[in-house]
């Protein structure tokens, strides 16, 4: 049964560095994308990153891109998300997600998506 779970989360000061994980339980993940969602308290759901286990292209939100960098290790099935220079906007429980179909229109959610169930970040200023 697939299973993805989140770790990392905790609170950071502003400027800080954060490593996000997601372990994906299953047979294998080859044939999928896997993106991070966060929504922020009070907010909307917000496409974060993704990466594709096809071939590893990744992909990042307009807004975010520059203090992210995604990554995939296929030996342990997990899919890591550094976060740099955080900042208090940045605050949210985000979320893994396992995307049917790789990584395309990976920020729009799809019936076929399967979610981790969150780890929470907090940046104090």
């Amino acid at each position: 049964q697939l299973s993805l779970v989140e770790s990392g989360g905790g609170a950071v000061q502003s400027g800080g560095v954060l490593k996000l994980a997601c372990e994906v339980s299953t047979v294998s993940m080859e044939g999928y994308g896997i993106a991070w969602f966060r929504r922020i308290p009070g907010g909307d759901l917000e496409g974060v990153s993704c990466i594709s286990t096809t071939d590893d292209q990744t992909y990042y939100s307009e807004r975010l891109k520059g203090r992210l960098v995604i990554s995939r290790d296929s030996a342990k099935n997990t899919v890591n998300l550094l976060m740099k220079n955080l900042l208090p906007a940045d605050t949210a429980l985000y979320y893994c997600v396992q995307k049917a179909h790789g990584c395309s229109n990976w920020d729009v959610r799809s019936d076929s998506d399967y979610w981790g169930k969150g780890t929470l970040v907090t940046v104090s200023s």
